[in-house]
Parts: C-alpha cells; structure tokens; sequence
C-alpha cells in the first residue's frame, strides 16, 4: 500500500511538473480571438516574454487585421497602444537570438502595422536581415523583398542582391506566388536578359499551378507593365486564368487587372465580355466609399445609360466621404464618359477643392487636365490649381516631372508665364528623354501663340534652341534601338516633325542591325505614325519578319503589315504572304476588332484572303464584333466600324465572286453632312467650269455607289468633249466654301455610247507620304475603287497645283485640258 501511495505521488509531481514545463503563454496566445485580447496577454506577462512570444503575437494582431475588410481596419488603433509598444521594445532588445524566418517575418508584420520606416526596430531587423540574406531561403527572400518595396528601396543595394540571388536560384524557384512576388519587387533592376528569364520561368509555373490562384497571373501581368514589356504568349495564359475566377474576383481587382490590360494595350473580347456582368453584380454590395469608387471607375465607361445614371446618383450620395484620392478618380471618370451631371460634377469639385493641400504634383497635374477637358467652368478652381502647378514645377527636380506639370501648366490661360517656370524647364532639360522634350515643345508653342508682345521673347527662342539640341544629341548618342523606340512611341508633334525626323531615321537606319522580331511590331507603328517611307528600313524589316514570321505573335502581325500597306510600299509580296499563312492558322485566336482592322491592312494592299473574308463576314464573327464593340472605349469603336465598312465596300467592289452584301448603306447616310472645300477646290472648281465650258457640265461632291466622294465628276462623250448634265447640279460651293449633300445626286445619268465619267479628286498633304511624293495606300485604294465604279480617275497633287509651273490661270486651265483630255487622246 505504502508503494502504491509512494508511485501514485510520483506520477502526480511527474504530471505537474509536465504542466509546469508547457508554455502557458503561447497558449494564452494561440487561444485569443482578438486583438485586445493578444495585448492584454502581452501586457500580463512582459517578463515571461520570448522571442517566439513576441513573434506570435505580432503575427496575430496582424492576421486579425487582415481578415477585416479595409474600412473596418484599426491597425491606427492598435499601433498606439501601450502594449503594442512593448512588443516593439521587446523585439528590437530580442534581434540577435531570432532565427531567419521569424526575423523576416517580424519585419514584414511590423510594417503591416503601420511602424514607420525610420524607426529604429525596422532599420535594425533590415540591417540585421542583408547580413544573413545569403542563407535565407525563398520565401523568405521573397517578403523580405516586399518589405524593401514598402520602405521604397526598389533601387536600393540591398534589392540589387537580391535580384542577383533570384538570377542565380531562378530555376529552383518552383511556387508561383514566390517568384511572381519576387518579380514585382525586383522589377526596376532587371536586366532584358533576366526580364525574359523571369518571364520564360513564370510562363512554367503558370501550367503547373492551381488556377483558383488568381492573384499570382495579376502580378505577372503587373511585372509586364512595370517592364513595358507585352509579352502576348503570357498575357493570353494570364487572361485565361484571371477568367475562370471572374466569379471571385471584386471590383477592386477588376479595377487593378483593368488598368494593367490599358496599360499594355491588351484588349480581351473574352474578359470584357465577362467582366461588364460580373462588375454589374457587385453593384449592390459596394456601398462603401473605397469599393464603390473602383466599381464606378471600372463600370462607367462600358454601362448602359440606366446603370450609368444609377451609378452617378450612388457616387453623388458617397462625395462627401470620398478620400482625397477617390474623388481624383471619380472626376478622372466622369470626364472619360463625358458626363452630364452637373451636381456630381460641382460636388466632386468640391471635395478636390477642399483637399488640394494633400496632393501630390502628378494628382494635381491630373486633376487639372480632367477639368480642363472637361470644359469645367470655376475659375477660382483653376486659379489655385494653376499657383500649386507653379509651386510645384519651381521646386522638382525631376525632369519627367517638370516636362508633365510643364505641358498640364501650358493648358491653362495666363497672362504673363512666371521666369520661375522658364528657369526650372531650362535647368532640366538636358535630362528629358524625347518624349518630355517633344511634350515641353508643344508648351512652349502655346505660350508662343498667347504671348501678348509682337516681337518673339528671347526666353523663348533660347528655350527652343535648347531643345532642338537636346534632341538632336539624344538621337546621336542613343545605341540600343529598344530603349529608342520606348522613348519615340510617345513623340509627336510639329516640333518633332520639324526639327528631329530627319535625324530620328538617321538614327534608326543606324541601328538597322538591330531590327530583331521582337520589335518589328513597335517600329512599324513608329514608321506609320509619322508617315515616313524609308525603303531600306521597310526591306530589313521585311527580311526579319519573313524570317521569324513564326516568332511574331499573331497579335503583332497587323501592325508589321501596317507600314507596308499605309504608305503603299509594294515590294513586300513575300512578307504579305507570310503574314496570310500565319493570320489563317491562328484565325480563331484573334479579338473580333482585331481582325477587322487586320483585314482593312491586308485590302489597302490589295489582299483578299479568302478564308479571311468569309470569318470577318459571316453572321456569327458580326454578332461577336457587336458585343465586343459595347466593351470597347468610343474612338476604338468607331475606328473598327469605319474599318469594317472600309472592308465591306473594298470586298463587294474587288472581290464579288465571295457574295459578300454590302450592308452599309444606312451606315454611310449617316455622313451625310455638310463639308468645307478647300481654298484649292474652290479654285480647281471655278477652272473647271472654264476648261469645259461651263459651271453646268461639271458637278461638286458627288456621292458614288458605295458612298465615295468625288471632289468634281464630269462627262467627257466619244470625241472628249464635255456633257451638260441633264438637271443642275444641287452640289454647289456656295459662300465660304461651304457644299451642302442633296440625296438626289447619288442618282446616276445614263451615259450615251462611247462616254466617260471622269473624277477629278484633289490630293492635299494627307494623301502622300512625308518625305515624299509617293502616293498612300488608301489614296491608292480610292483611285483603284472609282475605276471599278467606271470612272476615270484625274488626281490632281497639291504640290503640282501650287508649283511655280503652274502660277497663272493659264497654267492651271492648261493644266487641267492635259490631264482631262490628254490621256484618252494619247
């Protein structure tokens, strides 16, 4: 009995000194349901307190926060708390005995919790981190990284070890929200070659991992825009992905994706499809301000007017608690959709009005340019707006962000520019890429025009001259044609076309050795947009495209043939057909827009792929372009229509063995509008009158079949001589050049035996190429198209018409009889 007694005490000192030996305060810890609870643990046992204790604690209050929605967050709150100090005191004397990953996380929870960069429990864990950072494994690296990002440390040494970590360890990176996190952070030090390797990592990953992870495609797609870098392989992966979990997604993501997608130029027929519905939906449940604002910004361009008149009254409601920024964003959507609503508008004003003390220069630059765009009338408004522009640009010393509040500075009416605003551009502008200096340029010209004094100011032309150098020293020093091309997609302008283009296809001609497949797309569209021909250029870029045709993702293709076919180059049969082959195998991938205006390309050049034109025109192809193209934003859909039309009349005109109908006719009536002749044509008219005998035998603005307009059309019989019309025309110019449409015109006499409708169309500037007098491609279709039609097509070139030749009424009148009469006599 006595052992009995003696072993069952034993097992009583054994089981309590177990009991004993449990941590009672991690317990406590893990069993709290809220933060006030965590603390008060804290505050209970500061003396028991380990590392593990604090780590846990931290982490908890962290967590508790983040599962609350954003509006009900009390990270503020907590952060002051007298035991909230306690874990930091405790943290900061505990550095040394953490091992790596509680260090790492300590760090990320604590600047979770709002603890300021600067404080001396953050720059010790961060000092204490980059000493062990060789060792840490990924994940860890990879939080470490988004605390680096939250410090803005992008550019920092510390970062720049970690993205040599990531270049050395990328192929045993294998969880996608590591990496994709990992490339978010790194972003602004990548090389091109690392760029790639991350994206050829990434695209991996994205087949092997589970797709319900929505977020991991969003920050590849993120990393893409953050590199100006659209690679469309990834994108179409990434969209796919984003669309199975359109679901899931609120309007905060949508909002994100959305933006990121404008950003690239990435138009999805399939995610607008899906996403005007499911922002629809979200309608009720985003009430609060935070929400609601990304819903509105999302959902207003692309609304019916009921649910765009639904969400005005539902944002007019919520202005007042609209955050500084909110309101930005508001007003930088009412001004996208070009809204009515006055008292929305006044309102949101209002609230921008009373905040613009905590702005930053790029809020206040774009706040300016919404009003100003929108033709917003508060001129106390403007007025404070115009002193902070000043306060600003007098004091940045960052050239995009003198050259930005420069040209938003410029929009705004002044009677005498500060000396302070000419001195500060001056003191940047050595440091402009082309596209700040072509932006600062067309300033300076607006305040040329307003400037009240008859001789042109000194600052001026200094300013000017400055420019024009910069420019042109940027051009010749410039080596890699990538970082070139970047910088003149955004270039425009009078000054550009004046002072640097001669010297931009100097520099591209220069750098031909560098024309690769990736950017073949990019340069084309350079070389359409300022209109140039450059035949040895246009054969290089042929030659790669043709050789890595396959390489060139089908989305590219459009904009590789658009040069050849816009300026009507046309020794391009082997890229034409190249590019066909490739648009008929991946028929089925392209966006309905997309491939309107691919077809529009292809028929300027005189291309009509069958298979091509069947797709474009059948009823079910239609249905989608019209769903797509309520999605779209207004000029894009306009484009695609005028194109499709474009199409429609180039297929049933050269290609009617296809049946295709023409089914643009109420379309095209629409136009019917009154236009403005030119001081040429009034002058080519009143000669024409002359040459054949009368104002009576000779007809204005004329409406062809299928809707072209003939500047003047007349009849020449057999023996070249001109016909009276049986009725007088109702197309006359009558004062001020103005020629008024009259339906009855569109129908056609009858012609006698042996006659010919002759057109004489004027060709201005628009209808050549820049630096030459070769004829554009659709001036060429036009021509080919009347000829269809039966006429006989005379084009008279503006600088034939106004060269020194022809100077007197003589010259023009004899001018016209040759190329009237002439060629049928010859």
């Amino acid at each position: 009995m006595f052992r009995l007694r003696c072993g069952s005490s034993f097992l009583r000192r054994l089981l309590h000194g177990g009991t004993v030996n449990r941590d009672q305060v991690l317990q406590q810890l893990q069993v709290c349901a809220a933060e006030d609870q965590v603390l008060d643990v804290v505050g209970k046992n500061k003396a028991k307190l380990t590392v593990n204790h604090v780590s846990t604690a931290v982490g908890m209050l962290w967590q508790f926060q983040r599962e609350k929605p954003q509006m009900l967050r009390t990270v503020e709150v907590i952060r002051c708390h007298p035991q909230f100090l306690t874990l930091r005191v405790l943290a900061e004397h505990k550095i040394a005995l953490m091992d790596d990953l509680t260090l790492v996380d300590m760090l990320y929870s604590f600047l979770r919790m709002n603890v300021d960069g600067h404080d001396s429990l953050v720059q010790q864990l961060v000092s204490e981190a980059w000493l062990r950072i060789d060792r840490l494994p990924m994940e860890s690296l990879s939080k470490l990284s988004k605390c680096l990002s939250n410090l803005s440390l992008q550019n920092s040494p510390l970062m720049g070890h970690i993205t040599s970590i990531v270049d050395q360890r990328l192929s045993s990176i294998d969880n996608a929200r590591i990496l994709t996190s990992l490339m978010i952070s790194i972003t602004y030090l990548v090389s091109p070659r690392l760029r790639d390797a991350l994206i050829s990592r990434a695209e991996e990953l994205l087949d092997t991992m589970d797709p319900a992870e929505f977020n991991n495609p969003r920050r590849m797609v993120q990393f893409m825009r953050n590199t100006k870098h659209s690679y469309r392989p990834l994108l179409d992966k990434c969209n796919k992905i984003i669309l199975i979990n359109m679901s899931r997604l609120d309007a905060e993501n949508i909002y994100l994706i959305m933006g990121l997608y404008q950003n690239l130029q990435f138009n999805s027929c399939h995610f607008s499809l899906a996403v005007k519905p499911r922002l629809t939906e979200l309608i009720d449940s985003s009430t609060d301000p935070h929400s609601f604002t990304k819903l509105f910004v999302a959902l207003a361009p692309m609304a019916s007017q009921e649910i765009r008149d639904g969400l005005e009254n539902t944002a007019l409601l919520l202005a007042d608690e609209l955050t500084p920024r909110q309101a930005l964003a508001v007003a930088e959507a009412l001004q996208d959709i070009q809204s009515r609503n006055l008292s929305l508008l006044n309102k949101i004003a209002s609230v921008i009005q009373r905040n613009l003390h905590v702005y930053k220069p790029v809020d206040v630059a774009r706040i300016t340019r919404a009003l100003f765009l929108f033709k917003y009338q508060n001129p106390e408004l403007f007025a404070e707006l115009r002193q902070m522009l000043v306060k600003f640009m007098v004091r940045s010393v960052r050239p995009y962000e003198v050259a930005m509040l420069t040209r938003v500075l410029s929009m705004l009416p002044c009677q005498r520019l500060e000396d302070g605003v000419i001195s500060r551009v001056e003191a940047v502008v050595t440091q402009c890429k082309l596209k700040d200096l072509s932006g600062i340029s067309g300033a300076v010209a607006k305040w040329l025009r307003n400037e009240p004094s008859y001789n042109t100011p000194s600052k001026y032309v200094r300013l000017l001259q400055t420019l024009n150098r910069c420019g042109r020293e940027r051009l010749q020093k410039a080596d890699r044609l990538d970082l070139l091309l970047e910088e003149l997609k955004y270039t425009n302008g009078a000054w550009f076309d004046e002072m640097l283009l001669d010297e931009t296809m100097v520099t591209l001609k220069r750098m031909m050795d560098q024309i690769h497949w990736t950017n073949v797309p990019t340069l084309c569209l350079f070389l359409t947009k300022i209109n140039h021909i450059c035949p040895p250029l246009m054969d290089r870029i042929a030659t790669v495209a043709i050789k890595d045709i396959d390489k060139i993702h089908h989305w590219g293709i459009d904009a590789t043939l658009l040069p050849f076919s816009v300026l009507n180059y046309d020794s391009a049969d082997e890229l034409y057909d190249a590019s066909i082959q490739c648009v008929t195998a991946h028929i089925s991938s392209f966006e309905p827009h997309m491939l309107v205006l691919l077809g529009y390309t292809l028929a300027l050049a005189d291309y009509f792929p069958e298979e091509l034109v069947r797709e474009i025109f059948s009823i079910e192809f239609l249905g989608k372009l019209d769903a797509e193209l309520e999605t779209l934003s207004d000029g894009l859909t306009l484009q695609t229509r005028q194109r499709l039309m474009e199409l429609n009349r180039a297929v049933c005109l050269e290609c009617p063995e296809y049946k295709v109908p023409w089914f643009h006719e109420n379309y095209c009536q629409q136009f019917q509008k009154q236009v403005t002749a030119s001081p040429m044509q009034q002058q080519i008219h009143n000669m024409l009158g002359e040459v054949l005998g009368g104002i009576h035998c000779v007809r204005v603005a004329v409406v062809t079949p299928y809707f072209y307009t003939v500047d003047f059309e007349c009849v020449l019989d057999k023996r070249l001589q001109p016909l009276p019309y049986s009725r007088p025309s109702t197309l006359q110019i009558l004062d001020r050049g103005k020629v008024y449409w009259s339906s009855e015109d569109t129908n056609r006499d009858v012609l006698p035996p042996g006659a010919q409708r002759v057109a004489v169309n004027f060709l201005d500037s628009k209808s050549f190429c820049k630096n030459s007098h070769h004829l554009r491609g659709n001036a060429l279709m036009t021509k080919r198209h009347l000829e269809i039609l039966g006429y006989r097509v005379v084009q008279v070139p503006h600088f034939e018409w106004n060269s020194m030749e022809l100077s007197t009424p003589n010259a023009w009148k004899e001018y016209l009889k040759k190329n009237l009469f002439g060629q049928l006599s010859s």
